[in-house]
């Protein structure tokens, strides 16, 4: 399996919709192999359609959750954790009708949710998590389908920031099929070594994600990424490896990850240069590690 260059719908439309299906062939004709379709809304989403559209412009698609503070797996309402579990349980239901392996996203909470809790409520928070996601793993095996959790900066969650966070809640679900995304905007917030953390985490990394450390065009900021993909090609990661941000004219988006202002020229050029640079360091690691067999 090669590494597949994706682009996130987060950069196209948001919430994305049967009616913005028709985008696919500028993804695919900026040079992208997969669409991470986020399914805001579920009501507005088919698989069937998804399907007919990627195949008719020759993409992949992985399916990623959106998670409000309705649907929360770790709220003490009983009531809305059991909400968090249906939505997971539609996205899975996505995943598997359109082919995609996982379900992405910071599952384990809703984002934004940030606290200063004592010790003994983060743990019931955390176990009601492990519960939860324990339930909605089951029900995902079942499909062949996976859950890639994502580790969220501390402004964004204060329950899972690290990758050694997320190893401990993957672990502590217990399931073969529960395993982490990777984002190297929150990585480069919350990791002493991007490497580091790679290599701790590695044999649970499901998906990667990709963003600048102002979430603008990957390769115009911050972010080691000879680093990053140095570690990665290391570990032999063999995944997709999605370019990820958001439209800062969504209220409720830009609200809950700090999108106060323009990131770049365009969402457009964000796409475009963004594939140019990944596929770039794709090429120089882990094609050539593939190629020399390491």
């Amino acid at each position: 399996m090669k590494n597949k260059i994706g682009l996130s719908t987060f950069i196209l439309a948001s919430p994305f919709g049967n009616d913005e299906l028709a985008l696919m062939g500028k993804v695919k004709a900026m040079g992208y192999e997969v669409l991470e379709v986020c399914v805001e809304n579920p009501a507005i989403l088919s698989t069937d359609a998804m399907k007919v559209a990627a195949e008719t412009h020759g993409l992949e698609i992985s399916i990623c959750g959106a998670f409000g503070p309705d649907r929360d797996i770790s709220h003490e309402d009983p009531v809305i954790r059991a909400q968090g579990i249906e939505y997971l349980k539609t996205c899975i239901d996505f995943a598997a009708g359109v082919g995609s392996s996982f379900v992405c996203g910071p599952m384990y909470s809703a984002t934004g949710k940030t606290r200063l809790l004592s010790p003994t409520d983060r743990k019931q928070q955390f176990n009601w998590a492990v519960e939860s996601l324990f339930t909605v793993a089951r029900y995902a095996r079942n499909k062949g389908v996976g859950l890639a959790i994502e580790p969220l900066n501390r402004f964004e969650t204060d329950l899972i920031n690290t990758l050694e966070q997320g190893v401990e809640l993957c672990r502590a679900v217990g399931l073969d099929n529960v395993g982490l995304l990777i984002d190297t905007f929150h990585m480069h917030i919350e990791e002493k070594s991007l490497a580091e953390s790679i290599r701790l985490a590695a044999p649970y990394i499901f998906h990667v994600q990709v963003s600048e450390n102002d979430r603008g065009t990957p390769g115009k900021g911050q972010v080691h990424w000879d680093e990053f993909f140095s570690a990665l090609s290391e570990i032999n990661y063999e995944g997709q490896i999605v370019v990820e941000s958001f439209l800062p004219t969504v209220k409720e988006i830009a609200r809950a990850v700090s999108a106060w202002r323009p990131v770049a020229p365009s969402m457009d050029s964000l796409a475009i240069n963004g594939f140019e640079f990944i596929n770039s360091k794709v090429t120089q690691y882990l094609k050539e590690n593939k190629i020399n067999g390491a």
